[in-house]
């Protein structure tokens, strides 16, 4: 793959080459990453961020969502983006050695629609093409092995995307990726040993680069064109040789939604660990132990082999822990953003609890992973010796079981609870249905 091939796949993406369900996907895409974006207004960490582009810029032409504010197209993907990746809630692609999340481009792309004054068809194809270039590099480029983290991807498909609405020429958006993939390739350190709330921050601060180095070139910046198959360039340095074989937006239909506010690979032992909690109505005070089989990429993440999982203190540490969701879905039966509070975290049946729960790499279930299932094993020791025993192949949210309208409808209604009126939601899930009907500022002023 060079610049020019991937530039030549952005503008030749049309409107008329999305299918109908890649346009009805891509809108439930957006419904679930607008939900989630809404709950997070709260946040600490998105506080700080709406605080730092506020000190940096008090009017624009962009929104910032659930803030009676504006900024320019910058600062408003970097705010937006915040939003609807902080909770961890987003949507994720399962590539075999790479798991991005492509709603980490919405952000960038409804800002640059935004200050460009585009249509809700001109959004979707916007989306396509940042969703479809996200899953292609993570399936045929993944960076982790080499210390680099996702959202190096995310900025070479945000600046795609946000290149499309902004109306850059072919020339204009191989510069704009030259930029973008040349200056801000992000370190897997983001997601490793002792893990702070910059993991929740990391793909904005992408989002926000890329739609300023399509600003750039835009205005006339020259990048450097050879920058995957050039000398010390991202091939070289980044990922080893790949290519990708990129259609209009088809791969949105690979991308799981997210069932339980936990980190991607831990949807399915969370909701096996539910529901055997459920079917044989474990009490939490008489588990000796918590077995947990499951797949290379689980362990390594969030199961111990990036850092120590058991010591969990703060929210980014509690979402990145297989110890603790484990525990605290067995107690609680659920796994939302009440099992992320302070006190429930330092509580002592969960801290008590986690210590109990093994995660072991299991190479069958990495075979089953590599070809689409998302599969777990989890064993409950009770103190009388009793094991209960429930095996996942994947989760509800799972591209083979995938969530429809009504059930992110329902995530929708359930996240933004307290944060909306009754009234508002229903205009903001009705104005999503009908995108191509709409322009993108009439969804931005819905959301500010």
């Amino acid at each position: 793959m060079t610049t020019l091939e991937l530039a030549e796949f952005v503008q030749e993406t049309d409107y008329d080459d999305l299918s109908p369900e890649t346009r009805d996907a891509l809108k439930r895409r957006v419904l679930d990453s607008v939900g989630i974006a809404i709950a997070a207004e709260v946040a600490d960490p998105t506080q700080v961020v709406y605080r730092t582009v506020n000190d940096l810029e008090t009017e624009g032409e962009c929104t910032l969502w659930g803030r009676d504010a504006a900024a320019s197209p910058v600062q408003a993907a970097m705010h937006n983006t915040a939003l609807t990746r902080y909770l961890d809630y987003m949507d994720s692609f399962l590539a075999p050695n790479e798991t991005p999340h492509p709603s980490d481009n919405i952000g960038a792309v409804v800002a640059a629609g935004e200050y460009a004054d585009r249509s809700g068809k001109d959004l979707l194809v916007g989306l396509a093409i940042a969703y479809e270039i996200q899953a292609e590099l993570a399936w045929n480029a993944p960076v982790r092995d080499r210390g680099f983290d996702h959202v190096t991807h995310t900025v070479i498909s945000a600046v795609a995307g946000a290149s499309k609405l902004l109306g850059l020429d072919l020339e204009e958006t191989r510069n704009a990726i030259g930029i973008a993939g040349t200056a801000h390739n992000a370190l897997r350190v983001t997601r490793t040993g002792r893990i702070n709330e910059w993991k929740g921050i990391a793909s904005a601060n992408a989002a926000r680069n890329a739609v300023y180095s399509a600003m750039l070139a835009k205005n006339g910046m020259d990048g450097p064109r050879n920058l995957f198959d050039g000398q010390k360039g991202w091939k070289e340095v980044i990922s080893g040789d790949f290519d990708v074989d990129p259609t209009p937006g088809e791969r949105v239909h690979d991308v799981m939604t997210k069932r339980y506010v936990a980190e991607t690979y831990a949807q399915s032992a969370v909701e096996g660990v539910v529901e055997l909690a459920e079917r044989e109505n474990l009490d939490p005070d008489d588990i000796a132990g918590v077995k947990l089989d499951t797949f290379a990429g689980a362990k390594l993440i969030i199961g111990g082999g990036e850092g120590n999982r058991y010591e969990v203190e703060n929210r980014a540490q509690a979402d990145h822990s297989l110890p603790y969701m484990l525990a605290v879905a067995l107690i609680d039966r659920d796994l939302s953003l009440e099992q992320y509070e302070p006190e429930r975290i330092r509580s002592e049946d969960v801290q008590a609890l986690l210590r109990v729960v093994d995660v072991n790499e299991d190479p069958e279930l990495t075979e089953r992973f590599e070809n689409g299932e998302m599969p777990a094993l989890i064993d409950v020791t009770t103190d009388d010796g009793t094991t209960y025993r429930i095996e996942k192949d994947a989760f509800r949210g799972h591209p083979i079981d995938p969530i429809g309208w009504d059930g992110l409808e329902a995530k929708f209604d359930a996240i933004t609870d307290g944060h909306l009126a009754d009234d508002r939601r229903d205009d903001i899930v009705e104005m999503i249905e009908s995108l191509e009907e709409h322009d993108v500022s009439e969804l931005t002023a819905l959301l500010a």
